[in-house]
């Protein structure tokens, strides 16, 4: 299919030091653009040293490591090569609106490239998925049970279609493996056993529900958030009092305290 373009056209992702699109900084980024003209697609693609670490988490998800971008140029160094690929085209992404093309406007303001979208259309392909696919209940009961759901957002009606839908999940995943992006395969996960199925919709990693603390690759129990994440809880917790007091007097719950009071109490009876 060729696309119907008045202006260039690029597709661009960015993988970065993490999620903040003001803090963190880029640390590779890869452009496709089509020419209104017609003809074979430009690619521009390459790594960049962001000058500040890269989280765990991001190296969980995209693999490059600081080794991998340490004798790459930083971002001043491509700004300009960079902006003149992108030149007047329209910029296409995946979760774009909300992350590439923020944080690309930043890593251009801070080299002093005045980096303007007002008069470029943003075209969001995850914004597509969500509103032509939507993830809602009355979705999965059409798309699982074919049939139309009644009586949405009534407490026992959605209790029934949930049942429905984790039936009809069942029945369609019978004997069917998943693989995540990373290529591993986890065998019938979808299958009628309670245990089997609570580990495949877990994230195993985390230690509460609202995902404060999670085990690290040795299996101690770290922050996953604020000023220590990625720190051991009972330890940093031990030092630091004051830290400790803050977490159980601020809207934290009740499980994340009960967990944060027994490791202290663990780590200072050790």
């Amino acid at each position: 299919m060729d696309f119907n373009l008045d202006r260039d056209l690029i597709f661009f992702d960015l993988e970065a030091t993490g999620l903040s699109v003001v803090r963190d900084r880029i640390i590779q980024i890869a452009m496709v653009k089509y020419p209104k003209k017609g003809g074979e697609p430009q690619e521009l693609s390459m790594l960049i040293n962001p000058g500040i670490p890269i989280s765990e988490e991001a190296m969980e998800v995209h693999g490059i490591t600081p080794k991998d971008v340490a004798n790459k140029p930083t971002f001043q160094q491509v700004a300009e090569e960079i902006y003149n690929f992108i030149g007047n085209a329209d910029l296409a992404g995946y979760n774009s609106n909300r992350f590439d093309i923020p944080m690309l406007m930043e890593e251009f303001d801070r080299v002093g490239i005045e980096f303007n979208i007002d008069n470029r259309r943003s075209i969001d392909v995850q914004r597509i998925f969500y509103k032509m696919e939507p993830r809602n209940l009355k979705a999965a009961v059409r798309f699982y049970c074919n049939k139309e759901m009644e009586n949405a957002h009534d407490a026992l009606a959605d209790v029934y279609a949930t049942i429905d839908v984790f039936k009809g999940q069942l029945e369609k995943y019978r004997g069917v493996d998943y693989e995540d992006d990373d290529g591993n395969i986890t065998p019938t996960p979808v299958t009628n056993d309670m245990q089997v199925v609570h580990d495949f919709t877990n994230d195993l990693r985390y230690v509460d529900a609202t995902q404060k603390m999670k085990y690290d690759v040795d299996g101690s129990i770290v922050f996953s958030f604020g000023k220590y994440n990625g720190k051991p809880v009972g330890e940093t917790l031990s030092k630091d009092k004051q830290y400790f007091n803050w977490i159980l007097n601020k809207e934290f719950s009740s499980q994340v305290k009960q967990i944060v009071k027994r490791l202290v109490r663990e780590y200072e009876n050790q």
